[in-house]
């Protein structure tokens, strides 16, 4: 019998508008559709002109190949299962380390166990070991008290978010966004979980564009521009988001020009909200990853001066633990009374999950120098993070070789952000398919060669410009596939398409 929806008391008209309005265009159309084709591959060998689907689309290492850290999932499992410490076959299945590291955090769990809640801000012995790699890493100290252990960052962004990342930016919205008339700047182009999760809570996104032409600098006289118009309406601009390294845009920003940001922020009172979960890759040999922290801290700014929200999660970097779901935020320059807020909404959740808690330490205090995991740890970190630079270089060469693209450098990050230029043709075939242009692109070349990228018009871009975002994620001997097919297709539309 078929259903029958008509006395439904919930319709798409009648769900809650904010739902509605919000897009997340890296799981959007373009994905629904390579799962189909990847279905009829797998139900009719050859029924298509390419043999696989090759996804470019999502930040999502494991899933096309990379292999974990071998010491982080050792300790995980330990910690999972704490009887096989006690087993004398252990001392030949793990190393020492990862035996001493799992029996350490066993301890700290609740109930000696991963299946057990814990403290809404986290595991305090695992706070505390990520505070002290925060010191490390920046030369400032850290405070186990500013750190909140979440399901990735998303959870601190915004907790609807398929990605990880929007756990942290969930709790940070719910706090700052009290009606439409408060505003969050935001980098355009964006990782789109910052405007989902925007218009899942009611506020404004306050757009700021990147400048392309200086390899999507973030310059300073834009963001006053864009936050003086949104004033001039009326829109209370309560954060400044930064993307550090760039998503989609793979920049890494230079010092100088994060302290501009810094003190921008503290002149406007806003708070900086810090997305540094590419921090560990890097690929252009003239660039750093500073914090933003380290940033305010070398300037003299303390607690009192400046709020700051940093992001980290384990889902990138070169460990790619996307489906552990782990991250923190450290926050820093809020009051006591603001900070009861946080930790309330924080145990609105209970606490997010062990494993992705553990993770997060290990990130932080990885294998050292005469610890029997040390080298396996370097040679795995190192060679993938090196694996990552080769592709970056081989796929930005192979768009700058393409007509009508031009392509900046990957400096970090996961993703290039080439600009197409399209042919007028081209742009009147996709307003009659009632498509944007670079999505028209991007549908068309996955039909053609099972090559899955994510159209510029879900990140953002400047009106009349076109682009799309590829990740540089799968395998190094996927590659030369990848550049070929994309390569063929491109002349063949552009050929198609000329004026």
């Amino acid at each position: 019998m078929a259903s029958n929806y008509t006395t439904s008391p919930v319709t798409a008209e009648s769900l809650n508008p904010k739902v509605l309005k919000c897009e997340y265009a890296v799981r959007g159309e373009i994905v629904s559709v390579a799962q189909k084709l990847q279905q009829d591959l797998q139900a009719n060998p050859g029924s298509h002109p390419f043999k696989e689907i090759l996804y470019c689309n999502i930040g999502n290492p494991q899933s096309l190949g990379q292999k974990p850290i071998t010491f982080f999932r050792e300790v995980l499992a330990l910690c999972d299962h704490p009887p096989l410490l006690d087993k004398t076959e252990t001392s030949s299945l793990f190393s020492k380390d990862s035996i001493k590291r799992a029996s350490t955090i066993v301890d700290q769990m609740p109930g000696r166990a991963t299946g057990a809640y814990s403290h809404s801000q986290g595991i305090k012995g695992l706070r505390d070991t990520i505070a002290a790699g925060l010191e490390i890493r920046d030369g400032f100290p850290a405070d186990p008290n500013d750190i909140f252990l979440t399901d990735g960052a998303s959870p601190g962004v915004n907790s609807t978010s398929p990605v990880i990342v929007m756990l942290k930016v969930h709790m940070m919205m719910q706090l700052l966004i009290r009606s439409e008339k408060d505003g969050i700047l935001c980098p355009i182009p964006q990782y789109p979980l910052y405007s989902a999760s925007i218009a899942l809570h009611g506020g404004t996104l306050v757009r700021y564009y990147l400048d392309e032409e200086t390899g999507w600098g973030l310059e300073i006289s834009e963001l006053k521009k864009q936050l003086e118009a949104a004033r001039k309406t009326g829109i209370t601009v309560r954060a400044l988001v930064v993307i550090n390294p760039g998503n989609p845009t793979g920049q890494v920003l230079a010092e100088e020009n994060q302290r501009q940001i810094v003190d921008f922020c503290k002149k406007e009172g806003l708070v900086l909200l810090a997305d540094e979960v590419y921090q560990e890759n890097i690929y252009a040999p003239d660039k750093k990853f500073n914090s933003f922290k380290k940033i305010c801290r070398s300037m003299g700014y303390g607690d009192k001066d400046i709020s700051l929200v940093s992001f980290q999660s384990v889902s990138k970097g070169y460990h790619g633990e996307c489906g552990k779901r782990g991250g923190y935020m450290e926050v820093t320059g809020f009051s006591p009374e603001v900070r009861e807020q946080f930790y309330k909404v924080a145990s609105v959740n209970l606490c997010s999950n062990i494993s992705g808690q553990i993770l997060a330490s290990l990130v932080m205090n990885p294998p050292k120098v005469g610890d029997e995991s040390y080298d396996t740890y370097l040679a795995e970190r190192d060679g993938i993070l090196k694996s990552l630079a080769r592709r970056a270089k081989t796929l930005e060469d192979a768009f700058n070789s393409l007509e009508g693209v031009t392509c900046n450098k990957a400096e970090g990050a996961m993703y290039l952000f080439p600009r197409i230029r399209l042919p007028k043709k081209a742009i009147k075939a996709a307003e009659e398919a009632k498509k944007a242009a670079d999505a028209y692109y991007a549908i068309r070349l996955l039909n053609a060669t099972g090559v899955v990228v994510v159209p510029g018009s879900g990140f953002g871009q400047v009106p009349g410009t076109w682009h799309f975002r590829c990740t540089i994620l799968p395998q190094e001997d996927k590659i030369p596939a990848i550049v070929s097919q994309l390569t063929s297709f491109h002349k063949k539309f552009m050929d198609e398409f000329r004026d």
